[in-house]
């Protein structure tokens, strides 16, 4: 079992409860698979037997994901899967200083119990991950990106806010050009979006594991639990999100959690690191699900509740830091996009990128 004891999980399959106080878990347990509410572990099996499982895709001969919530009984097959658990959906709370203090002591209390051993932080000058090193002072931090990029710039500043010692891992062509293959192999993807978003990430993990480090801090989970994203402070006027309020909108986001945790992971894990995301404990779901549209998006300001919280422990500079999203804030997609133009995938052919991408595993 990844992430919980057995006998965790085997009290939240017997209560039916979802956020049984773990950051997720997945695995075998009497006679079941098993993957949490939100999928924060991959799990996989083959698709016509189950008894054969594993955490990684590539060991399987034609995997099938275990879904989030869900159990697959290890003599069935994923047709058989049943939903043990689903997502609550709470009212929205009307007590707006009990919301905001149960937000504190969730996230506080989540970073505080990080062991830091063998622990490096990825660092990218945000407040999702200042508030991550806020917990663990000792550990190093690392922020990744092509020269000039906004998110060295932002982690230096905020390094220096802090009083932290920041490593910078200078991200090359040639280092992407190698690492996207090993991507695509360890995710099974090629959609240009996931790599661009995870280059970063795996190049950056890399180098955590050359200095000696296998254990990295993620700020993952916050922009989906606190209203991070640009398209949930518009709605419902954005597109992108088929809610009528801010507080719908991030549920969507929320939703979206198990397909991205599980791409972050095994890259992660591919690289050699294995991740730790304290923002998506349970505790923190708990807090973070309640919270009333105010307190995720307040006049265009996003993740208020989550940037109050930060104040007590963080620079204002830090705590009310704008971030970009990672595959532009490190030039990993500007880039990417670069290099396949340069071998002759014209913007105007069909998902050029995507096509370069296919063509480096050749």
């Amino acid at each position: 079992m990844n992430g919980a004891a057995e006998s965790v999980v085997r009290r939240a399959l017997t209560d039916r409860d979802p956020l049984p106080g773990t950051a997720g878990f997945a695995g075998e347990v009497d006679g079941y698979l098993v993957r949490d509410v939100l999928g924060r572990y991959p799990l996989f099996s083959e698709r016509d037997d189950a008894s054969s499982w594993s955490f990684d895709h590539r060991d399987l001969t034609d995997p099938v994901a275990v879904p989030p919530g869900h159990a697959r009984r290890t003599n069935g097959s994923p047709s058989d899967d049943e939903q043990v658990w689903t997502l609550p959906d709470p009212d929205a709370t009307t007590d707006t200083d009990e919301a905001l203090e149960r937000v504190r002591d969730a996230v506080f209390e989540s970073v505080r119990s990080v062991e830091s051993d063998g622990l490096a932080v990825a660092f990218s000058g945000g407040v999702d991950s200042a508030v991550v090193a806020s917990g663990v002072p000792n550990a190093p931090c690392y922020v990744a990106g092509f020269d000039g990029s906004h998110d060295i710039a932002a982690a230096r500043d905020a390094a220096d806010a802090m009083g932290r010692d920041l490593r910078v891992v200078e991200l090359t062509h040639e280092a992407i050009e190698r690492a996207v293959p090993e991507i695509v192999d360890a995710l099974g993807r090629t959609n240009p979006m996931d790599v661009q978003i995870v280059l970063p990430l795996y190049l950056l993990a890399e180098q955590v594991v050359e200095d000696g480090y296998d254990r990295l801090a993620v700020g993952q989970g916050a922009d989906e639990l606190f209203g991070g994203y640009a398209k949930v402070a518009k709605a419902p006027d954005d597109p992108r999100v088929e809610a009528e309020t801010v507080r719908g909108a991030a549920r969507e986001m929320v939703r979206t959690l198990p397909d991205q945790l599980e791409r972050d992971v095994l890259t992660l894990r591919a690289a050699g690191v294995e991740p730790v995301a304290p923002l998506l404990h349970d505790r923190v779901v708990e807090a973070a699900l309640p919270l009333p549209g105010e307190l995720l998006v307040d006049d265009g300001r996003r993740k208020v509740a989550l940037r109050a919280a930060a104040k007590e422990v963080l620079p204002e500079s830090v705590a009310e830091a704008d971030k970009k999203a990672v595959q532009y804030g490190t030039y990993a997609s500007r880039e990417l996009d670069r290099l396949a133009r340069q071998a002759g995938f014209k913007r105007r052919m069909e998902n050029h990128v995507q096509q370069y991408v296919e063509s480096l595993l050749e």
